[in-house]
């Protein structure tokens, strides 16, 4: 409900009344003012739809200047023709900039090792609301992120810059990783941080504009809805179970290291024509061919190293695998 009433004060800050926009929504002031309320998605989508088209502002109240309807959709337009997801994003940040000069966004890509940053940053103290603006436009841009390239966009974490509201918990619900806020004693500049895996940005836009128009009729969900697909997860979990080998014996290892459920997991990879334990024989089978071939390290360590429990299942898997125990693939490949 905090959100809900960051709207009103776009209505109180111009004033107009927004009882237009909370009967669209089905929410009474009187809830409006529970200090704890909660409203679902689609009231979200109802008041902030009402409430930008009302208010001709679909920055509702954050932005130096009003954002006039259909703004967001002109920004997700000038990046469609974009090849790839990274190029939209920097698209998208330099063209928001013209419309909006208080609030600064960028790509940033350089020196983060496999991890890229939607950074955006404060040019001057707001009046409004600075979670409001903070999260709503995050989630916009997240949003459209995904819907560009058709994939959950998973983030390394998501950070702000204020401590965190009695309302964390709905953190999760729309930004999925990590929540990182600022200490109560030490917050630091007004610049927040969205930090994905930087493969995302070479994955190619999937949308054209017969299906641009037709999101346009309903865009709101995308700010509060999440993905299910994930483009990348096949190979975040190829590479989870190669660097970490020891600690994802299991799915419910590997989901907590991926920030998934287990059921979310298994559902996504399904999707993607492959299995949990498809990865992993995958994974364990390159893994323990280039050890066998290219270390001397005994079958035993070797077994750990790519994941077994011990080194009896390792060496019935390996057969399975190729028809020839491990001791004897390293002998047919080195030589005695």
């Amino acid at each position: 409900m905090a959100f809900v009433r960051a709207i009103l004060s776009a209505y109180q800050a111009v004033g107009m009344s927004p009882a237009g926009a909370l009967q669209a929504a089905q929410i009474t002031p009187a809830m409006a003012k529970q200090a704890h309320g909660r409203i679902t998605a689609v009231q979200m989508e109802a008041l902030s739809a009402h409430a930008m088209q009302e208010l001709q502002d679909e920055s509702l109240g954050w932005s130096r200047r009003p954002l006039p309807w259909g703004s967001y959709g002109m920004l997700i337009r000038a990046s469609l023709s974009a090849p790839t997801l990274g190029v939209a994003l920097k698209r998208w940040c330099r063209h928001h900039g013209l419309i909006c000069d208080n609030v600064a966004l960028r790509l940033e890509t350089e020196g983060q090792g496999d991890s890229a940053s939607i950074v955006l940053e404060m040019r001057e103290p707001l009046v409004a609301d600075l979670e409001f603006c903070t999260i709503s436009l995050l989630r916009n841009l997240h949003g459209v992120a995904c819907w560009l390239i058709d994939s959950r966009l998973g983030l390394h974490s998501a950070e702000f810059p204020f401590p965190a509201p009695p309302h964390a918990d709905v953190y999760p619900l729309l930004f999925p990783g990590p929540i990182v806020f600022a200490s109560a004693h030490h917050a630091g500049p007004q610049t927040a941080r969205l930090r994905l895996d930087k493969r995302y940005l070479d994955l190619p836009l999937r949308r054209d504009e017969k299906a641009l128009r037709q999101m346009l009729q309903r865009a709101l969900p995308l700010t509060v809805l999440p993905y299910r697909r994930d483009r990348l997860l096949v190979r975040q979990v190829r590479q989870a179970l190669l660097q970490h080998a020891q600690d994802t014996h299991n799915a419910q290892a590997l989901a907590q290291l991926l920030h998934l459920s287990v059921r979310t997991l298994h559902r996504q990879l399904k999707e993607e024509g492959t299995s949990l334990q498809a990865l992993k024989d995958e994974v364990r089978h390159e893994h323990a061919k280039e050890l066998l071939q290219r270390s001397h390290k005994p079958i035993k360590q070797v077994a750990a190293a790519v994941g077994f429990m011990n080194e009896k299942s390792f060496i019935r898997a390996f057969k399975a695998w190729t028809g020839l125990t491990p001791a004897a693939f390293r002998v047919d490949k080195l030589g005695p």
